[in-house]
């Protein structure tokens, strides 16, 4: 009897053993024609994902983005996701094969970031009920969003945003009752939020931006004691902020900004004890600030702009807030007068006070070395400008537009890591040369325009990052030097209402990522150069009011732009004005 006992124990033994040797099965058939039938519908493949699969075994780790279930063969992921590069040349073109839903193992699928896959949602993808992450964004997917997928009782994250799908929320969504993310951001849908959402119990993060949701904020939002995010940020939702939201005790992120809300901010806003980041700009929220916003001892973002918020700021702001790094007041029905102490004494990272109705002296910052982002434009600010800058040594962004600054532009210090600087609408004067040669390669963007700034257009050297110049509406004579050119980064330079001379160098052609150009109101003679039609991306031109003339450059768009463009000029011709006499072939 031992020895039959000690037999049948090798025997097993050895069965295990045997087994061990044999090769993980290869993947169903069925799952690669499926996958293959996918890899058909996509007949444009930048990404290269697509290109690795050839094998016969979908399985054995040499198709990108697919991973199987070693034991049974099938497959369980698919993965194509494109990183957020800003790369425009890598995509895929095509549209989503209904024959993924014959993946009745999947559990998750991913297709994200490919920019150019068409077409609808298949209604096959209801099939694929093991399926616990549905991820189709950043695509061109187009339609209503199918009811079916209400059908996928596993799913706890669905994320369909950045496509143009259209419609309403399907009712069905309300059976997830395992969904933990939804996203649907970048669409446009539109219609009231169903109600049917109310069942999403173990929701944590919902974003519904940046579509054209109508109708209330629903009420039971805040029966979702999970969530941590909620994005409902421009839309078209009217009413008030429900009460109920103060019950999200484990919210950290709420933005409803860009939206048609009206009444006050309910005082239980100030329950949020995790909140770190605020956002209700651009409504129509009126009355005072509630003082219980005080009370968020986590809170870093507050934007409360563009709403009809009146005086006076609460005073307990003074007192709380202690993790405040940004605010952004602007342009409320405020009149602050100065900007207030607890503001000026904080270590802030971002301060927007446009149109506070802020008068005197710019104000002095006990921490200005905090500071990457100011904003005090649109206010009443007098005197000069030269020393407000020279400590702020993190500062990367500044508007001080539309005030009555006066200063010589080659006393104003400015730090070296500035990449946007907007002083249009002042009193500066002083030549450009005093700025412009003194700014560093970090500078994109820079806005002079409408003062007394006179002298000639300085040289440009290279290296330049400059995406963005305007110095019109100045008194700036000379004329445009052929350096121009070395501004190889500009997208949109004006120099209008001058009194530049001279001709329109041909080296501006040279500016390959012009898009928008204006030379209108100055003394500028001689032709508009031929070379100008190498700016493909150059959307909006204007020549108008020069001493232009000859022919308009023939070709797109420059014979597209209206006549207005070139009107009252020496004697332009050419398309889109009257023909050239003699020169009618000339091109």
């Amino acid at each position: 009897m031992q020895i039959l006992i000690w037999v049948f124990k090798f025997l097993i033994i050895f069965s295990l053993f045997q087994l061990s040797l044999q090769a993980p099965p290869v993947c169903s058939q069925a799952d690669r024609a499926a996958l293959l039938d996918f890899k058909a519908r996509i007949y444009k493949d930048t990404t290269g994902m697509l290109a690795s699969w050839v094998d016969m075994d979908c399985c054995d780790g040499g198709w990108e983005g697919i991973q199987c279930n070693p034991r049974t063969g099938r497959v369980t992921q698919v993965v194509l996701q494109r990183p957020a590069d800003g790369d425009t040349g890598v995509f895929m073109k095509g549209t989503l094969s209904p024959s993924l839903g014959n993946l009745r193992f999947l559990e998750v699928l991913i297709i994200s970031g490919m920019k150019r896959i068409a077409g609808n949602i298949p209604l096959s993808f209801s099939s694929l009920t093991g399926l616990t992450q549905l991820h189709l964004e950043d695509n061109a997917l187009e339609g209503n969003i199918p009811s079916s997928l209400g059908n996928l009782p596993f799913l706890k994250a669905l994320s369909l945003s950045g496509n143009h799908l259209t419609g309403p929320i399907p009712p069905t969504f309300g059976n997830f009752k395992n969904l933990v993310q939804l996203t649907l951001a970048r669409n446009h849908l539109e219609s009231p939020v169903p109600t049917s959402l109310k069942n999403l119990f173990s929701l944590q993060y919902l974003d519904l931006s940046h579509n054209s949701f109508s109708g209330f904020i629903p009420d039971f939002l805040g029966q979702f004691k999970n969530l941590t995010f909620l994005d409902l940020s421009n839309n078209q939702l009217s009413g008030v902020i429900p009460i109920s939201l103060g019950s999200l005790a484990s919210l950290s992120d709420m933005s409803l900004s860009q939206n048609q809300l009206t009444g006050r901010i309910p005082s239980e806003i100030g329950h949020l004890k995790s909140l770190t980041s605020l956002s209700l700009s651009m409504n129509q929220l009126s009355g005072q600030i509630p003082e219980t916003l005080s009370q968020l001892q986590n809170l870093w973002h507050l934007n409360l702009s563009r709403n009809a918020f009146s005086n006076p700021l609460p005073d307990a702001f003074s007192r709380g807030i202690p993790s405040l790094l940004s605010i952004d007041l602007s342009y409320n029905h405020l009149s602050l007068g100065t900007v207030p102490e607890w503001i000026r004494s904080r270590e802030l990272s971002d301060v927007n006070l446009a149109g506070c109705n802020l008068i005197g002296k710019l104000p002095v910052f006990a921490k200005p070395n905090s500071l990457s982002s100011i904003d005090l434009s649109d206010n009443h600010f007098t005197n000069g400008i030269s020393d407000f800058f020279s400590k702020m040594s993190s500062l990367q962004k500044a508007k001080l537009s539309n005030n009555q600054l006066k200063s010589d532009l080659s006393t104003i210090t400015l730090p070296t890591g500035l990449a946007s600087l907007d002083l249009h609408s002042n009193q500066l004067f002083g030549s450009l040369s005093g700025i412009l040669n003194r700014t560093s390669n970090f500078m994109q963007a820079m806005d002079l325009s409408n003062n007394y700034i006179s002298g000639s257009i300085p040289e440009f050297s290279q290296g330049s990052s400059l995406t963005f110049l305007n110095i019109g509406r100045n008194k700036i004579t000379g004329q445009i030097p052929n350096s121009i050119s070395n501004l190889a980064t500009l997208e949109r330079l004006d120099i209008s209402r001058n009194q530049v001379t001279g001709t329109i160098p041909t080296s501006l052609g040279l500016l390959f990522k012009l898009q928008w150009l204006d030379l209108s109101i100055n003394k500028l003679v001689g032709k508009i150069p031929v070379s100008l039609l190498d700016i493909e991306k150059l959307r909006h031109a204007n020549f108008r009011a020069n001493k232009l003339c000859g022919m308009i450059p023939q070709g797109r768009p420059f014979n597209a732009f209206p006549s207005t463009a070139y009107g009252h000029n020496l004697c332009l011709c050419g398309k889109p004005l009257p023909p050239c006499k003699g020169m009618d072939n000339e091109r």
